[in-house]
């Protein structure tokens, strides 16, 4: 089926040409990384983790979203979700090449991915991860293709899927939940020391991934001849309404819970992203960004008027795509690192070198969403026809 992603329009063409030299930029700037070492970057000693692995966080979130449209096709046979459901596996298995990217170059050296491998560790989180992003892809990758091929023969998938269908649905929770544990479990990091960190998780990519999917369902109707379904959109948009509010009500339990108890550990984490602390403020301007983002969406998704305007829903979802980003991504890995166990401040900016890296595995992934969709739609067309 990959030959239909072989043929398009030259705007099609332009776009492929377009993320390949943005991958070839990034992948420059990967090489120097390689062999300078990850001294190019911003991460030091107290922040070892930086963008990289905000990203991480992230698009696990956007990936782990597909099961919003899994569960309720498949389990619940909500017909609506039928001509978008192939759609969020194919964005889920991107997102999660992405998040294996992030892995690798966070890294240094690729080849230490090895030790992860063949000399594994089952009581490290980080195993486990792997694992999870592994089986998660695979599963995406076999669901998806099989039910595209299935569809394109008019033919119902065959038995087999239906067992990987129903496992992907535990599968997608566990993937965040994993990541979330990498947080949670260490004691030595007050912003990240928290049970209900995996349930922030969750509701925040239950929020950003089907946001994701609405606008490139929207990009989708107005650049080719393929409808997603207004109900579809719609139904996908009230579930962004509720994910981006269990968001933020998840963050002000965090919160109360912080400043209530008045253990300066803990508030100062607080204190830094959302006043500053120490006359670093840098963090400042992006936290109450997200914030007032994440407030202003629910609004616009919640009230029916705003939330069927397509165009108002647009800006809507740009907004939850903004806020999770934020908070999920920087906010969260300057959150736990800063300030660190000594309450002593290490700045973190990522330097030009890691922007570059980071916009080219997006490029990447936006190349194989790209060729993904290309096909998923070529086969639509073929059985409409």
């Amino acid at each position: 089926m990959l030959e239909l992603a072989l043929t398009g329009t030259r705007r099609y063409w332009n776009w492929v040409l377009f993320l390949l030299v943005i991958i070839a930029a990034g992948f420059g700037a990967y090489m120097v990384q390689y062999h300078e070492g990850l001294a190019v970057t911003g991460l030091s000693r107290d922040v070892s983790w930086g963008l990289y692995i905000a990203q991480l966080t992230f698009l696990v979130g956007v990936a782990a979203s597909a099961v919003m449209l899994v569960l309720p096709y498949y389990l619940h046979h909500y017909k609506d979700f039928g001509r978008i459901t192939i759609l969020g596996e194919f964005l889920a298995i991107s997102a999660v090449i992405m998040c294996i990217l992030f892995v690798l170059v966070d890294l240094g050296q690729p080849i230490r991915v090895l030790n992860t491998l063949l000399h594994p560790s089952p009581n490290s989180i980080l195993f486990w991860d792997i694992v999870v992003l592994q089986g998660y892809l695979f599963l995406n990758l076999i669901i998806g293709w099989t039910t595209l091929e299935a569809e394109r023969k008019q033919v119902p998938p065959p038995s087999w899927v239906k067992p990987l269908i129903y496992l992907s649905i535990p599968w997608a929770v566990s993937i965040h939940t994993v990541t979330a544990f990498l947080y949670a479990g260490l004691p030595g990091r007050g912003y990240w020391l928290t049970a209900i960190m995996a349930p922030r998780f969750l509701a925040s990519a239950f929020a950003a991934g089907p946001a994701v999917l609405i606008l490139l369902g929207l990009f989708i109707r107005r650049f080719t001849s393929f409808d997603p379904g207004k109900k579809a959109i719609q139904t996908l948009a009230k579930i962004v309404a509720y994910a981006i509010i269990l968001h933020l009500f998840f963050f002000y339990l965090e919160a109360f819970t912080v400043f209530y108890s008045q253990i300066p550990g803990h508030m100062d984490h607080f204190i830094y992203l959302y006043f500053g602390l120490h006359g670093h403020y840098s963090m400042v301007p992006f936290m109450w960004a997200a914030m007032l983002m994440g407030l202003a969406s629910i609004v616009l998704l919640v009230v029916p008027k705003f939330r069927q305007n397509e165009k108002i829903l647009a800006v809507a979802c740009v907004m939850v795509f903004g806020c999770t980003w934020i908070d999920k991504g920087l906010g969260m890995m300057a959150g736990g690192y800063i300030p660190n166990p000594m309450h002593e401040i290490t700045p973190y900016t990522p330097t030009g070198l890691e922007i570059a890296i980071a916009v080219g595995v997006y490029a990447l992934g936006a190349l194989i969403l790209t060729l993904l969709y290309k096909t998923a739609l070529g086969v639509k067309r073929e059985v409409e026809e």
